[in-house]
């Protein structure tokens, strides 16, 4: 399956897999108002492409859009977000409050000197076990390695964990979110 950079013209394909995909993600399920829940998943996940990911950072996928991981840059402008806030709030509804708790916890794990960050990846529950996966993160370690960067994720699907150690990351940090919240864990891959 060839993997290439995406372009708008994919958001909506890539929108799917991703709303597919992680549609019992804990993160989302803990921080997303469950009154239209999938509504609520689908819009963030069109924002954070369009607005986030495609502007400012490197998206890529699998031809078939299959498959998605989005890359934000070390040198992601500080104010990336800043636009979106309102919608953001809009989209975690009654949960706001937790899900800005969640993030002020979980910030202090992140890398003080600048990092690539894998912030979403995910591939079709239909094309899962294939391959896909590290297909379309390996573009991003690539790119970290060739400017010689570190790579950071996060995930609160412990699943996850081994498939990111296999990638070369290391869990730097694990944390019990508050409020019944899912384990968050850190992982760091050191620059190549």
């Amino acid at each position: 399956m060839k993997v290439r950079e995406a372009t708008i013209s994919d958001v909506d394909d890539a929108v799917t897999t991703l709303t597919r995909a992680l549609a019992d993600y804990p993160m989302t399920r803990a921080c997303f108002d469950p009154d239209g829940y999938l509504d609520r998943l689908t819009a963030y996940h069109r924002l954070f492409l369009s607005g986030v990911g495609l502007p400012h950072g490197r998206v890529w996928v699998t031809d078939d859009v299959s498959a998605v991981a989005v890359w934000l840059p070390p040198d992601l402008p500080a104010d990336a977000f800043a636009p979106h806030t309102a919608a953001f709030q809009e989209i975690a509804g009654s949960r706001w409050p937790l899900t800005a708790e969640y993030g002020q916890a979980i910030a202090l794990f992140h890398p003080r000197d600048p990092a690539w960050l894998l912030a979403l990846a995910a591939v079709d529950p239909d094309h899962q076990r294939q391959g896909l996966g590290r297909a379309v993160i390996a573009p991003g370690l690539a790119t970290a390695d060739a400017a010689h960067s570190p790579a950071f994720v996060e995930t609160q699907d412990p699943a996850n964990v081994s498939f990111y150690e296999a990638l070369g990351f290391t869990v730097i940090a694990e944390l019990e979110l508050p409020h019944n919240g899912p384990m968050h864990y850190a992982l760091y891959r050191a620059p190549r």
